[in-house]
């Protein structure tokens, strides 16, 4: 009786033992999920689409969960990041300069773009092909379509090339508009119903490869380069996390990814790559969302 007493007991420590050791070693459900926001700049459902296989390869290179959220507006993507409810998110260069008026995040990496083989994009202005306008000054006076009044290259850029030109976007327009994304202002443009619009040239240019937007339905006015989209994160995330976090993009190879993300690879970001877009948007009142 007594061998068989000691043989329980040795079977009852070990098996404390193995669950002390369990509860220190943690696992990856036991992380608190990473919240990550991203700027719906097309249909919010495409982009949550697009960016699927990003929460599964983010979610295996962090050991954690990884919950992907598409808000229904620029602003609430900001609202979200300077409440806390995000915690990384993807955004333009204005909902960054925005979002860091009212909060203490910074911005880790943004991707080489593969039209450019830079960081940067270009913005651009177009006009129905059978239109009135060629040249910026035309728009004077005439409908104009922004895309979300948050959008970076969608209407701070579009704004800056009005106001280069003489035309003042609050007071020289004949309406304008603001229809919420990329692809719908290259639809109002395309389809004649305004005189021109401001744009993300290489949604442009996915949408005409797409069969979306004939090439011949419209024209390049002007372009405008831009500095790419920041991944940003809250500053009270632990340091290794961030810095896993950044390391996680630099370290993306998967092709078939990176053309999901229209990224050839990702480049550190500083908050003062910022700096000229807060500037402009502070001149042209931009910098408040509105929406």
């Amino acid at each position: 009786m007594r061998g068989r007493r000691n043989v329980r007991r040795a079977g009852v420590i070990a098996l404390g033992a193995i669950s002390l050791a369990l509860v220190g070693c943690g696992s990856s459900q036991d992380e608190e999920a990473l919240s990550v926001g991203l700027i719906p700049n097309q249909n919010p459902e495409e982009v949550q689409a697009q960016y699927q296989p990003l929460e599964e390869y983010l979610s295996g290179e962090l050991d954690r969960p990884v919950e992907l959220e598409v808000p229904t507006s620029y602003n609430a993507v900001v609202e979200a990041m300077t409440s806390g409810e995000l915690d990384l998110a993807y955004f333009g260069g204005l909902t960054y300069a925005q979002a860091r008026e009212r909060a203490d995040i910074s911005p880790l990496v943004t991707e080489i773009n593969p039209r450019t083989g830079d960081t940067k994009y270009r913005s651009a202005i177009i006009a129905p092909a059978n239109g009135e306008v060629e040249e910026v000054e035309d728009i004077e006076g005439k409908d104009f379509a922004f895309g979300s009044a948050s959008s970076t290259s969608g209407s701070l850029y579009p704004s800056i090339m009005l106001d280069e030109a003489g035309v003042d976007y609050r007071t020289d327009l004949g309406e304008y508009t603001y229809t919420g994304g990329h692809d719908a202002t290259a639809q109002a443009v395309a389809n004649e119903r305004v005189a021109a619009g401001g744009l993300e040239y290489r949604i442009l240019l996915d949408l005409v490869e797409q069969g979306t937007i004939d090439e011949d339905s419209y024209r390049v006015i002007q372009t405008i380069l831009v500095e790419g989209y920041p991944w940003v994160v809250r500053d009270d995330l632990p340091e290794n996390l961030r810095e896993e976090v950044a390391q996680a993009y630099l370290d993306l190879e998967d092709p078939e990814l990176l053309d999901l993300l229209r990224a050839q690879g990702y480049e550190r970001v500083e908050p003062g790559d910022y700096d000229e877009v807060e500037e402009q948007a502070r001149e042209l009142d931009l910098l408040t969302p509105t929406e």
